[in-house]
């Protein structure tokens, strides 16, 4: 019994033993292959990298303002008995906009003028009696004196009549009309509103440390509707005082505006052109990877392997940022002109990976990007 189960524990042990044996053997030929794996290529697109000189700018948020721009107004009380204009309209400087009713200072014009003409015949005919020394010098002097004061009387109503009769104070564009035919109009009723678009002024605010910076006749650019429309002017007028609360100072730019895209009201993005500035790679936001030990880019050059063969592959490299400026940013030290930054699936890369490019459809690399409807 004893020599039976010996035996059997005997044959369990060689069994066990030939079954580490196989599993080692698989597992070591895992390993094997494992060491000997190479990860496929990846898919990158890529850049060649190049100077270029990037003008020191900065930006800010600018309000466009008329150089002129008024709300029309009533001077007199009155009904609207003309409209002369259409909302929108273009007009000249002394274009009549609306006539008041006018009816009732024309008659009392009317009597003025022939109390005008009485007295001024009143007053030749004493000039002839007083020369005849017929009638005192008193009466003389009071008909002088209605003489003149029939032709104020005159002058007040025609002034009056002048008045009501709304002309434009200055040539500039209408707003939206904002009375009726028939209407009574208070004393400083809003009529239109009239601005003066070309040229025109955009105001915006710079911190006080970039105020040495500026001066009269600094070019400023402006954008506007998802950069489809741009312009440039020059910097007029620096307000004299700082802002306590901001310790911004106000600036003033004048632009040429003859196709009326400015408008009094609206935000622009402005650009402060401060100088040459600083000669920088630029290359599209997508080829920087951001970490909080640095950023970098991948440089796709040739590189040998552990075995000795050569393939293209990526290092990584920590760079210097700089401003940006729509879909690029400056890298101002890190790499050279002339190396090939990969721009496109970097979150996949690691130093020293094997890539393969493939340049048929590039990330966006524009440096005024237009957002478009989808």
């Amino acid at each position: 019994m004893a020599k039976r189960m010996m035996l059997m524990l005997s044959v369990t042990l060689v069994v066990v033993a030939a079954l580490g044996f196989v599993k080692f053997r698989q597992v070591k030929a895992a390993i094997a292959v494992y060491a000997s794996f190479q990860p496929p290529p990846e898919a990158v697109t890529t850049i060649v990298a190049h100077q270029e000189r990037w003008p020191t700018t900065l930006a800010a948020i600018g309000t466009v303002a008329a150089v002129r721009g008024v709300t029309v107004s009533a001077d007199l009380p009155g009904i609207v008995g003309k409209i002369a204009f259409d909302s929108g309209n273009t007009v000249k400087e002394g274009d009549i906009l609306v006539q008041l009713d006018t009816r009732q200072e024309q008659a009392q014009l009317t009597a003025a003028q022939a109390q005008r003409d009485l007295a001024r015949a009143n007053l030749q005919r004493m000039r002839s009696l007083i020369e005849q020394r017929i009638v005192a010098q008193a009466e003389y002097d009071q008909a002088e004196a209605a003489s003149k004061q029939a032709d104020a009387s005159g002058v007040e109503i025609g002034a009056t009549i002048g008045r009501k009769t709304i002309r434009a104070p200055f040539s500039g564009v209408l707003g939206i009309r904002q009375v009726n035919l028939g209407q009574y109009l208070a004393g400083g009723a809003p009529i239109v509103s009239l601005q003066s678009l070309n040229p025109i002024y955009v105001n915006f605010s710079v911190p006080q440390q970039k105020v040495a910076a500026l001066k009269a006749g600094t070019e400023v650019r402006v954008t506007i509707d998802n950069a489809e429309f741009k312009t440039a002017g020059k910097v007029t007028a620096i307000d004299s005082v700082i802002d306590q609360a901001t310790r911004n100072v106000q600036v003033q730019a004048t632009f040429g505006n003859a196709g009326g895209k400015l408008r009094p009201g609206m935000f622009v993005q402005t650009n402060i052109m401060l100088g040459r500035g600083d000669t920088v790679v630029a290359l599209p936001a997508s080829a920087i990877g951001y970490a909080p030990y640095g950023d970098s880019v991948f440089v796709v050059d040739k590189l040998t392997g552990p075995k000795g063969e050569t393939y293209r592959g990526v290092v990584q490299r920590f760079v210097k940022l700089g401003d940006s400026r729509g879909d690029q940013i400056a890298v101002l030290s890190g790499i050279k002109a002339g190396e090939e930054i990969a721009t496109s699936g970097i979150f996949k890369l690691r130093n020293g990976a094997a890539v393969v490019v493939n340049n048929q459809i590039q990330p966006s690399n524009n440096p005024s990007p237009r957002v478009e409807d989808r």
